[in-house]
Parts: structure tokens; C-alpha cells; sequence
């Protein structure tokens, strides 16, 4: 019996590889789904969807996130339910931040658009920077995602995320969901901790969450022992009812007539002297009713406040956005002011 030589095994072995690819590559689509995104910079369809859908548009700005060297806040610009712009309203600045801030941002802009999502790379010397813009773009794609199931009935669940409450012992934020007009769920995404706190914590926010289901609004007693907390629950829960979509409990009739008036809370402006933080009342595509939840308070600023906040909110109600003068001698207020008053507006829709 003739023996078969080694080489001609490998040629024959070689020949039937390469006509093998030969007969792939005669069996490949027409259209290359990754082609398409390498040529037209188009998102495949797995990725496009993570963004919120349901048409939504316009601007969405999400809740402030406070880092070690500042706030950050993030706004959407959103079409058909896709981010087509990332903005950073707020970021750190002064000294070395202000170069961070520079060299990171349009970066991390750039990576929300193209994720369409807030899962992305932080990027290399910006820890805290990408942390606190990644929070705040959650809480927009939220907020967006809130809006896109009000356009799609009333009798789909809804998460919302409501804005940080600032106390004395840290911040809490309260998150809900909302289906049928009713809050099925409560849940605080942040709270005190450390020390006394965390046993305070334990035994006070379950008892909020559940009063929260049973009451479906923000008037729940406060927890003994944790006063603070429970205040901080209270605001963050109201934030988040009025973000909520009609039915939510932040929504009532204004007359017997088809118009609905809408409350909506702005997110907390970070100030030199403290949160300014703005709720209006919309009603015909118009402010009726603007106040501040929150402004600058002690010392001094009690008396820049007391004049300056009755002052400006008579200007949003009169020019119907926040293109408003600044206070004289309540330059950061007032700063703080057209800012949270700017994201009570995009909320709206307005």
C-alpha cells in the first residue's frame, strides 16, 4: 500500500481551507450591519435602544449630582426618542478643575450621544467629574423616559427619579414608580450614611417608603428620631411626583375646562451661598405660578432673599420663561434662580 506523503496532505488540507472562505464569503449578505455604522457613524439597532423611545423631544435636564470638587448637570437634547446633543449646564470649575473640566466633558459628551445611554467609560483623570456627569445623565434619561410613557397611556408604570434633598446629615433622593395614577413603589437611591446615620437610615427610610405607597403623595409623617431625613424624603418624594406623568399627583384641573394645570420642580442650583431651587405652575403653555423651595438662608442672606425671590418670581410668571433680569445685589441668587427655573421650564416642555 502506498504511503501518502506529508506535503501533499498540507496542499490538499490548504486547498480545501481556502475554498472553504472561497464559499463564505459567496454566502455574505448584500448589507453589513456593521458597515453601515462604520461608514454612515449610524448606531446598530441593539445600541440605538437603549435610549428612552416614544417620540420624545425637545430638552431634558437632569438632576444636579454634587463630586468632591463640584456639581455636576447634564442636559439632552432628544429626537424621536435619541440623544442628539450632551451638554454639561453645570461642571467643577477654579484652579485645576477648570482644565479638567475642559479636557473631559465634550469627551464625555460625545460618549452619551454615541452610547445613547449612561453606561460609559470615565474618562482618565475626571473620577469624579464622569461619576457625577453619569448620575445626572440616569436622572435626564429618566426624566425622558417618565415623558415618553405619558404619551403612551396612563396605564403604564413609570419610574421617576426626584431631585437631591440637601440635610444636615446628607442628601436624599427619593425614586418612585407610578402606575394607574399610583405610587407602587418608593425607594431612596440616596441617604445618610456613616457613623449614627447609617442605624438612623435603616430604621427610617423603609418606614418612608411604605408610607409613601400608602398615602401616594409626599404628606407622610416624619419618622421620630429621624427628622432630618424624613424632611429631606419628603422634598426629594414631592420632586418626584411632580415630574411624574398626569395621574402622578402632581397634575389638577384648572376649571372645568380642558386645561390642566402642571407643577413642576426645577432641579437645585448649587450657589456660593446655598440650593436655589424653583417650582412653577403651568397652565395653557404658561407660568402662572412660579416660587422658590429653596434659597439662600442665614446671615445676611435672609434679607437678600426675602427681597430678592418675590421679585423674580413675579418676573418668570411675567416674561414666561428665564430670560429674567438679575436681583441687584442678589447676583448669585438670581443666578441660581434663572438656572433652576431654565429646568423646571425643559421639564415642562416649555
Amino acid at each position: 500500500m502506498k504511503k501518502s506523503h506529508p506535503v501533499r496532505r498540507a496542499v490538499l488540507a490548504g486547498a480545501a481551507t481556502v475554498s472553504g472562505i472561497v464559499l463564505l464569503l459567496s454566502m455574505k449578505p448584500a448589507s453589513d450591519p456593521g458597515g453601515a455604522q462604520a461608514a454612515g457613524g449610524q448606531l446598530p439597532p441593539a445600541a440605538a435602544g437603549q435610549a428612552p423611545q416614544g417620540g420624545v423631544n425637545g430638552a431634558v435636564t437632569g438632576d444636579a449630582a454634587q463630586t468632591q470638587y463640584g456639581a455636576v448637570q447634564v442636559r439632552l437634547t432628544m429626537s424621536n426618542g435619541k440623544i442628539t446633543q450632551a451638554e454639561a449646564v453645570q461642571a467643577p470649575k477654579g484652579g485645576r478643575s477648570d482644565q479638567i473640566t475642559s479636557n473631559s466633558v465634550p469627551r464625555l459628551n460625545q460618549a452619551a450621544v454615541a452610547a445613547q445611554s449612561a453606561e460609559i467609560d470615565a474618562v482618565s483623570g475626571a473620577t469624579y467629574t464622569s461619576a457625577g456627569y453619569k448620575k445626572s445623565l440616569q436622572s435626564a434619561l429618566d426624566k425622558a423616559k417618565a415623558s415618553a410613557g405619558a404619551s403612551q397611556g396612563s396605564g403604564n408604570a413609570q419610574t421617576v427619579t426626584g431631585d437631591v434633598a440637601q440635610t444636615q446629615y446628607g442628601p436624599v433622593q427619593v425614586r418612585i414608580t407610578v402606575a394607574g395614577g399610583k405610587i407602587t413603589k418608593a425607594e431612596a437611591l440616596q441617604a445618610p450614611k456613616g457613623g449614627r446615620s447609617d442605624q438612623i437610615t435603616s430604621n427610617s427610610v423603609p418606614r418612608l417608603n411604605q408610607a409613601a405607597v400608602a398615602a401616594g403623595n409626599a404628606q407622610i409623617d416624619a419618622v421620630s428620631g429621624a427628622t432630618y431625613t424624613s424632611a429631606g424624603y419628603k422634598q426629594s418624594l414631592q420632586s418626584a411626583l411632580d415630574k411624574a406623568p398626569a395621574g402622578g399627583g402632581s397634575s389638577q384641573a384648572a376649571g372645568s375646562g380642558s386645561t390642566q394645570a402642571k407643577t413642576v420642580t426645577g432641579s437645585a442650583a448649587q450657589t456660593q451661598y446655598g440650593p436655589v431651587q424653583v417650582r412653577i405652575t403651568v397652565a395653557g403653555g404658561k407660568i402662572t405660578k412660579a416660587e422658590a423651595v429653596q434659597a439662600p438662608k442665614g446671615g445676611r442672606s435672609d434679607q437678600i432673599t426675602s427681597n430678592s425671590v418675590p421679585r423674580l418670581n413675579q418676573a418668570a410668571v411675567a416674561a414666561g420663561n428665564a430670560q429674567i433680569d438679575a436681583v441687584s445685589g442678589a447676583t448669585y441668587t438670581s443666578a441660581g434662580y434663572k438656572q433652576s427655573l431654565q429646568s423646571a421650564l425643559d421639564q415642562a416642555g416649555g
